[in-house]
């Protein structure tokens, strides 16, 4: 199995145009079982340098799920880190804000979850939810308590965009590193499981009317993903945009990314000074007799 990262990573400054990603890629594996294969062999390689991660404790890891509704955020989450040391990971949903919320600036309740060093975070939506449903829904955003001198909403986003690129910026300098994935599903294929969701029993509770009317809002939702992700892809801290119509081909996209961003970490287990070492020797000594 060949997964390029760089194949769908959103360069620095690029300007996006999401009619010219795919939604579907060639599949990386020949079967299921050979999926099933890739998948296990990825999920035993990131529980070792989880586990690597949380001894040299020097690093934290953010990954950030961005995605129109069905395009498999829960799914990818669920399997590619299945085999990751709960005591060392993390998954935050954030959906409406509460009162509270609501009283402080628009990156406070994501930045109180961010990961400490040696943890891995993951964030099912995040903070780009105030440049992204917002920015669809303005009525959120003038609802929000902001005094109304600084809602120039020809400037808003343009700063937003500021804000979070400054945070993700002094995050990497303090040792986060944040990897971030827009799931790119097709409208046809949102249509399916949509479908799928109504006629198979189990999983009704997944639907609501609300879906179908934020579908109507499709083109408005990809032009505000175009210009996020044109705007908050940096070198440090890129996008990548990962065709999902193809759920397996997705997680295996996904868990290649994870893994070659923790490689480039060029951790170590931590090294015992001589006077540790002795006093280990010595306990040894100890249990022996």
């Amino acid at each position: 199995m060949k997964i390029d990262p760089k194949d769908f990573r959103v360069p620095p400054g690029q300007k996006v145009e999401l009619d010219k990603w795919p939604t579907a890629v060639k599949p990386f594996y020949k079967s299921k079982k050979q999926y099933k294969k890739f998948l296990h062999e990825d999920i035993e390689e990131l529980s070792e340098l989880q586990r690597l991660l949380y001894a040299s404790n020097s690093y934290a890891v953010l990954l950030i799920f961005q995605a129109m509704d069905a395009a498999g955020k829960d799914g990818a989450i669920r399997h590619v880190m299945s085999g990751v040391n709960p005591q060392g990971c993390q998954v935050f949903s954030f959906k409406q804000p509460s009162a509270e919320e609501l009283e402080h600036d628009f990156l406070w309740r994501t930045t109180r979850r961010l990961p400490e060093r040696g943890r891995i975070g993951i964030f099912n939506r995040s903070y780009y939810e105030e440049v992204l449903i917002v920015r669809v829904h303005p009525e959120i955003l003038h609802s929000q308590g902001i005094p109304p001198t600084l809602l120039d909403e020809q400037a808003v986003w343009r700063e937003r965009y500021q804000s979070i690129v400054d945070l993700e910026n002094h995050l990497h300098r303090n040792g986060t590193r944040i990897i971030k994935f827009f799931l790119h599903l097709s409208k046809e294929e949102q249509r399916k499981r949509f479908l799928k969701r109504i006629d198979e029993p189990e999983k009704n509770w997944k639907f609501s009317l609300g879906d179908i009317e934020e579908r109507k809002l499709w083109d408005h939702y990809r032009k505000a993903y175009e210009a996020c992700l044109s705007a908050t892809s940096t070198s440090t801290s890129p996008w990548y945009v990962v065709p999902a119509d193809d759920k397996e081909n997705a997680r295996l996209i996904i868990s290649r990314v994870f893994l070659d961003t923790l490689k480039e970490l060029k951790m170590g287990y931590p090294e015992l000074t001589k006077a540790q070492r002795k006093e280990l020797q010595s306990i040894r000594k100890l249990l022996a007799e």
